[in-house]
């Protein structure tokens, strides 16, 4: 600006005094005098030396100035500093690139100085879709490496020329290999996360080499491996390209990389998609054919989940009339082991009665042969007259006692013909008793 009005300084000044000479009577030519004409000259001789000198620097913007002997420096500070008449590089500390979708007028919108905007181009997809892509990009120059940035600014001469020939290529090349990671169907299903982040990878890091792989598609299998209905997309094997891998790591283009300019991305994003006309209707028969493929899918897990609820449904009568037939089992085998226990109990308490009465059987025997021991002996061993009288006597009442408790038929036969009452039957056996002990007594003598 200062160089500009020196320069037009000197200009009115040179011609204010050769209007003076040429035109001496003219009122007009006399208007500037020759020393204001002197002195509007030596004023833009100052002003353009002044300019030469020294340049303001704008805010956020990194100077490289190169000097008429050759050297060169870098200004990132704002204000006014000495250039010396040299060569000026100004360069942004922040290069905006906007890629915008022209509206139905073909206008890119609102402009800005420092802003560089372009018309989005078409780009292609894996699946042949093709799409204008409007993208926000922002770089950012290295300002704590002089030498590099002096490098960057020499190298490219212009601002313009670095947007122009470095920034924008990539930024094309990589929105070109993303497009390609992916089809046109699985951006608008989800990975438009995965775009950006491809993107900006690319940017910052280098351009992926990619390399093509036929995708087969695996058919879904519903419910389990037993249902043999399978849905199968139509369109099982489609050509794809994806990031070649090395140890690990994507292979990248050598050489081709924004961070060798000392260049970062500080932003990059895809703003919109304006996918074209065709895509909409193919778009919607997508749709449409992945609703059928849902719907279908949807009814073989119904008719497999049906079948299941009705195997459940039989495995849960089958186990409750299991339980039932067990419930019954159990009940009889409680029932007949309860049975075999009480018999088993009933045999141990018959033996141990029968052993009990076998004891007292004996109990009485061994005591009945004691009794008959002792008689015998007392016999054997001769009793006094009185112990005789005596044994007789209790013999005699023993008996009577039970004679008198014994209860005789009033009439009896004897010798086939009919008797008379019981008292002669009683004395008919005393008779017969004394006969009989009579007739011992002489045997045994």
């Amino acid at each position: 600006m200062l160089t500009f009005i020196g320069i037009l300084s000197i200009i009115i000044g040179v011609i204010a005094i050769v209007a003076k000479i040429i035109f001496k009577e003219n009122k007009y030519a006399n208007i500037i005098s020759n020393k204001a004409s002197g002195v509007l000259i030596a004023s833009g001789f100052l002003l353009s030396i002044i300019s030469g000198m020294f340049f303001y620097a704008e805010p956020g913007t990194a100077y490289a100035v190169q000097y008429p002997w050759g050297g060169q420096k870098a200004v990132f500070r704002q204000g006014l500093n000495v250039k010396m008449w040299g060569r000026l590089i100004p360069i942004q500390f922040e290069l905006p690139i906007k890629y915008v979708i022209p509206n139905e007028k073909g206008a890119l919108g609102e402009q800005s100085k420092y802003t560089y905007v372009k018309p989005s181009k078409h780009w292609e997809f894996n699946d042949a879709v093709k799409g204008k892509i409007a993208t926000s990009v922002v770089i950012s120059i290295n300002t704590n490496d002089d030498d590099q940035f002096l490098s960057v600014a020499d190298r490219n001469k212009t601002e313009k020329n670095l947007v122009f020939s470095r920034i924008i290529p990539n930024i094309d090349q990589a929105i070109k290999n993303t497009s390609k990671l992916m089809a046109a169907q699985d951006y608008i299903s989800g990975q438009a996360a995965d775009f950006d982040r491809y993107f900006q990878d690319q940017l910052e890091n280098g351009m992926y080499v990619l390399e093509e792989f036929t995708h087969n598609e695996t058919p879904d299998i519903i419910g389990d491996t037993t249902v043999i209905r399978k849905i199968v997309n139509k369109e099982s094997k489609q050509k794809r390209y994806r990031i070649k891998m090395q140890n690990g790591e994507p292979v990248r283009v050598s050489g081709n990389s924004l961070k060798s300019y000392g260049l970062t991305v500080v932003q990059a994003v895809v703003n919109e998609i304006d996918w074209e006309n065709t895509f909409d209707k193919r778009l919607q028969l997508q749709k449409e054919e992945v609703a059928q493929t849902q719907l279908e899918k949807q009814q073989a897990e119904r008719e497999f989940y049906r079948a299941q609820k009705e195997k459940a449904k039989g495995e849960a009568n089958k186990a409750q009339e299991r339980a039932k037939l067990e419930k019954e089992q159990i009940q009889k085998t409680i029932t007949a082991e309860t049975e075999a226990k009480v018999a088993e109990f009933n045999l141990v308490k018959e033996k141990k009665q029968y052993e009990v009465e076998l004891f007292k059987a004996k109990s009485k025997k061994v005591a009945a042969d004691a009794q008959y021991y002792e008689n015998a002996k007392l016999v054997s061993a001769g009793l006094t007259p009185q112990e005789r009288a005596e044994w007789q006597y209790k013999t005699s009442v023993h008996v009577a006692k039970q004679l008198k408790d014994l209860n005789l038929p009033d009439i009896y036969i004897q010798n086939g013909e009919e008797s008379g009452k019981g008292n002669d039957l009683l004395q008919s056996l005393i008779g017969a008793d004394m006969a009989k002990t009579m007739l011992n007594k002489n045997n045994g003598n």
